[in-house]
């Protein structure tokens, strides 16, 4: 009887030694604990160097927010677009004052008037615009808000007629620009404490 090769009985059972595969898991050579691990990151100093690459990229963020500041032409140029407004304003108000007491102003009033108050309101526009983002900035204009519009409201109510051609101008202009400044929702707030003062001291704002 003629024996089997190796051969024809690997052919016969229809599987070739070469076709078994190896599914198990090989374990690592060298087995290292996470606190290894860790021990030997600090020890390289990767860390430290990633550290030291991101705080110079912040700190080169924040010395290119600072190179990028707007110049002062440009500070210049966006205050002149209020300025110029606001002060036909203060003359409109100066107008208007004398025309409710029935006087008539004369040229040399209306120019003395502005001389002495334009370059004061262009200072207060310019920081302000500079600073406006500022938290101090907006409690200021907070405060002068509800002071110039209770303090005007009061004169127009009891005031002297003299008094009130006096101040009443540059009152109406500074209540208008802090409100213009001020962000939305202070700006309500002190429209609504104003509002509430007149109605506490029973004052009138139609007459």
């Amino acid at each position: 009887m003629a024996k089997k090769t190796p051969k024809a009985a690997s052919s016969s059972s229809g599987v070739k030694p070469s076709s078994h595969s190896d599914d198990t898991p090989r374990k690592p050579l060298i087995e290292i604990s996470e606190e290894e691990q860790r021990r030997l990151v600090e020890q390289s100093g990767i860390m430290k160097k990633f550290k030291e690459v991101t705080e110079g990229e912040n700190s080169a963020l924040v010395t290119e927010y600072i190179e990028e500041k707007m110049p002062l032409p440009d500070e210049l140029f966006n205050a002149s677009l209020f300025i110029i407004p606001f002060s036909f304003l203060l003359l409109m108000m100066e107008i208007l004052i004398h025309q409710q007491y029935r006087q008539n102003p004369t040229m040399n009033a209306l120019i003395e008037r502005m001389v002495s108050g334009v370059p004061i309101l262009s200072i207060f526009i310019f920081y302000i615009l500079r600073y406006k983002s500022y938290r101090v900035t907006q409690i200021l204009l907070f405060a002068v808000s509800i002071l110039t519009s209770s303090r005007m409201i009061y004169l127009i109510n009891r005031g002297p007629w003299l008094q009130n051609m006096q101040q009443d101008p540059p009152l109406a202009t500074l209540w208008i620009l802090a409100v213009v400044m001020l962000d939305l929702g202070p700006s309500v707030l002190s429209l609504l404490t104003t509002g509430s003062f007149v109605w506490y001291k029973g004052l009138k704002l139609f007459f």
